[in-house]
C-alpha cells in the first residue's frame, strides 16, 4: 500500500493523502465500532443466568459504556484537532481489542463493567475522531459523508448483533467466539490504520500549549432548533439503551421464544430498519424528517407494547422494524436539521452539547428502567417507560412544528 502524497484526483475540494482506501477504511471502522458497542446485547440474558444478575445490574453495565463514551466525546474531538486523528484512532482500536479480550476472559460481573467502560471510551473516540477524519479526507462532501456515516453506524449494529446471537446460539464457547470474530475484524482494521497517513494537516501539537477543554455552549440564535433536535435524540437514544440492554431477553420472555437468535434478530431488525430509513430519508427535508420520525417513534412505542402483550413473535419483529424506521428518521433528521442551522464557527461546541445530552438520555432512563424492573418487574414497568418516552417524542415533534425557520434540504453534518 503506497503512502506517497499525490495531488487530488477526485472531486474538487477533496483533500487526499494518496491513499484512496483510507476513506472506506474509516467508514468501515465506524461501522465496526458501533458493532463493538452492540456485540454483548444478545448475550446479556446468558450473563443474567450465569451469574444471577438482576435487571438493574445489566443496565448499570450498559450505563458504564455510555458514561465512558460521554467522557470521550467531550475530550476526543479537541484532542484530535491538536495532536492528530491517527494517534487517537490507533488508541481507540486498541481499546476495543482490550475490551473484547476482557469479555472473552470474564469470570464475574466486574469484568463486564471494565469491558464496557473500555468500549465506551474507545467507541466514543472512534466515532468523533473518525467522523472528523472523514471530513479531512473529503471536505467538499460533508453532507454525503454524514448521510453515509449514519447508515453505516446502523448497519454495523445490525450485522454484529445478528452475527453475535447466531454464534452464541450455535458455535462452541458462546462467551468467547462472538467476541473473537469481532476482534479479528477490529485487529485487521488496526493494522490498516498503522499504514494510514495522518489526514489532519492542521494539527498544532504542543506548540499551541496545553489541551484546554471548554464547556459546550449553544448560541441563542439556534436555541429553539437545539431544543427540538435534542428532545428527538434524547427520546430516541433512551429507547436504544433499553433495546440494547433489556429488550432481547424481555422479547423472548413475552413471546416464549427462548432463543438468542430471536432476541438478536429483533434488535438487528430495528437497527437495519434504521439504516434503511436513513438511506431513503435523506431525500426528505431535515426538519420534516425529524418531525415524522418523532411522531412515528411515539406510535411505534405504543405498537411495541401491544405486540409484546400479544406474545406473537411476528408482531414483535414487525414492531421492531417500525421502531427502527421511525428512530432512523428522528435521529438522522434532527442531526441534519441542527447541522443546517448552527453557525460554522460554533458547530463543534453545539454538536458536543448535542451528544452530551444524547448520551445522558441513554444513561439515565436505562438505569431507571433497570431499577424499576428489578423492583416491580419489566412487564409492569415497560408500558410506563414506553409512555414516558412517547410523550417526549410528541413534545419534540410539537417543537419542530413551531419552528418557522427556513431550512435547506440537505446540509453537512
Amino acid at each position: 500500500m503506497s503512502t506517497a502524497t499525490t495531488a487530488p484526483t477526485s472531486a474538487p475540494g477533496d483533500h487526499t493523502t494518496g491513499q484512496r482506501w483510507a476513506y472506506p477504511l474509516l467508514i468501515s471502522l465506524l461501522a465496526a465500532s458501533m458493532g463493538v458497542s452492540g456485540a454483548p446485547a444478545p448475550l446479556y440474558g446468558l450473563y443474567e443466568q450465569r451469574w444471577d444478575l438482576a435487571p438493574i445490574t445489566t443496565t448499570l453495565v450498559f450505563a458504564a459504556y455510555a458514561v465512558a463514551a460521554l467522557a470521550a466525546v467531550l475530550v476526543a474531538g479537541q484532542a484530535s484537532d491538536k495532536y492528530g486523528r491517527k494517534p487517537l484512532l490507533l488508541g481507540a482500536a486498541t481499546g476495543m481489542l482490550a475490551g473484547l479480550v476482557v469479555f472473552m476472559t470474564a469470570h464475574g460481573v466486574a469484568a463486564l463493567f471494565v469491558a464496557r467502560a473500555l468500549h465506551g471510551a474507545s467507541v466514543g473516540t472512534a466515532v468523533v475522531v473518525g467522523s472528523a477524519a472523514l471530513l479531512d479526507l473529503r471536505p467538499a462532501r460533508g453532507a454525503r459523508t454524514g448521510h453515509l456515516t449514519g447508515i453505516m453506524l446502523n448497519v454495523g449494529i445490525a450485522a454484529t448483533i445478528l452475527s453475535a446471537s447466531v454464534l452464541a446460539q450455535f458455535a462452541p464457547h458462546p462467551y468467547v467466539v462472538p467476541y473473537a470474530v469481532v476482534a479479528a475484524v477490529v485487529g485487521a482494521m488496526l493494522l490498516a490504520l498503522v499504514a494510514m497517513v495522518e489526514p489532519h494537516s492542521g494539527r498544532t501539537g504542543t506548540a499551541s500549549g496545553r489541551l484546554r477543554l471548554s464547556r459546550p455552549r449553544v448560541p441563542a440564535s439556534v436555541a429553539a432548533d437545539f431544543r427540538f433536535a435534542v428532545l428527538g435524540i434524547m427520546a430516541a437514544w433512551s429507547v436504544l439503551g433499553v433495546y440494547l440492554s433489556l429488550f432481547p431477553a424481555y422479547a423472548g420472555l413475552r413471546t416464549g421464544v427462548h432463543s438468542l437468535v430471536f432476541g438478536g434478530a429483533v434488535v438487528a431488525a430495528m437497527a437495519g430498519a434504521g439504516a434503511v430509513s436513513q438511506a431513503f430519508g435523506g431525500r426528505i427535508p431535515p426538519r420534516r424528517a425529524a418531525i415524522i420520525g418523532d411522531f412515528g417513534t411515539a406510535v411505534a412505542l405504543g405498537v411495541g407494547v401491544i405486540a409484546l402483550d400479544s406474545g406473537h413473535a411476528g408482531l414483535v419483529g414487525g414492531a421492531a422494524v417500525l421502531m427502527g424506521l421511525s428512530f432512523g428518521l428522528a435521529f438522522g433528521g434532527s442531526l441534519r436539521h441542527l447541522g443546517s442551522v448552527v453557525p460554522a464557527g460554533q458547530r463543534g461546541q453545539v454538536m458536543s452539547a448535542y451528544y452530551v445530552l444524547g448520551y445522558t438520555a441513554m444513561i439515565v432512563p436505562t438505569i431507571l428502567a433497570g431499577w424499576a424492573a428489578t423492583t416491580w418487574g419489566l412487564s409492569a414497568i415497560f408500558p410506563w417507560f414506553s409512555l414516558g418516552v412517547a410523550l417526549a417524542c410528541l413534545a419534540a415533534g410539537g417543537l419542530g412544528l413551531r419552528i418557522r425557520r427556513p431550512v435547506a434540504v440537505s446540509a453537512a453534518v
